[in-house]
């Protein structure tokens, strides 16, 4: 209870305070703060007082810019993922005009950007792979805000090199895989480094891997333009036989 009233109280003076400069210094100080503590310990092991410690703030500073801990937490997830965002666009220049193959490999180099840039990966990259482990709350803001556009740039993308009436659950898992090309390159790291210690994730790499990641799927792709039956449409048109069989019963 006295906490909680000492904790009030120093809510209710920072709200005398306005908002000039030292409110949006405290603010920021808070988000790089917590970002290398959450980057560090995880979200759960990370205490208040040693992010206002960090950032030179009132314990109380946390409350009142964003309500709690998983609050920090949450605009911390979301600021990272949006400048990496803006460091690395999805379209990364490219018109909407261009070809699907141009657009794709764009998508592809800027993603492998986001996931192996040193800083970037050490920061949000690592923050990121605790939430694909435990994830929190904090994820779902995420998703909505940053990784959902990226993920409908991406089916318009493979829609484009699909034929046309291809069914939503192909389209997707064509999109899914070569998602899962890229953050191989991410999460695999560690094990790469180890089978290969001489090669190093330079710009020559990474124009290598966009190169292969590309022609990987693009030749996936062309395969299933030549191959109309999907898998997917197969098993439909399999139950639709068992149905009308058991419909003649």
């Amino acid at each position: 209870m006295c906490l909680k009233l000492v904790l009030n109280m120093a809510v209710a003076t920072l709200r005398t305070e306005g908002t000039g400069p030292s409110f949006g210094a405290t603010r920021q100080a808070l988000l790089e703060a917590a970002a290398d503590v959450f980057t560090r310990v995880g979200f759960r092991q990370a205490t208040i007082r040693e992010i206002c410690q960090r950032a030179g703030a009132n314990v109380a500073a946390i409350n009142y810019h964003f309500g709690d801990k998983a609050g920090l937490y949450s605009e911390v997830l979301t600021t990272e993922g949006e400048l990496a965002q803006r460091r690395f666009p999805a379209e990364a220049g490219v018109s909407k005009q261009a070809s699907p193959e141009a657009r794709l490999t764009a998508f592809i180099r800027s993603f492998l950007q986001r996931v192996l840039a040193e800083d970037l990966a050490n920061r949000h990259g690592r923050m990121m792979a605790r939430e694909m482990v435990e994830p929190t709350a904090a994820l779902d803001r995420l998703v909505r805000e940053v990784i959902q556009p990226q993920a409908n740039l991406l089916a318009t993308i493979v829609r484009a090199l699909l034929p046309p009436g291809t069914d939503q659950t192909t389209a997707r898992l064509c999109g899914l895989s070569i998602v899962g090309q890229i953050l191989f390159y991410a999460h695999c790291r560690p094990v790469i480094t180890r089978l290969e210690p001489r090669r190093a994730y330079d710009l020559v790499e990474l124009d290598r891997l966009t190169s292969h990641i590309t022609r990987f799927s693009l030749a996936a792709l062309r395969e299933f333009s030549r191959r109309p039956d999907s898998p997917a449409l197969g098993v439909r048109r399999a139950a639709s036989s068992r149905r009308a069989i058991r419909s003649k019963r």
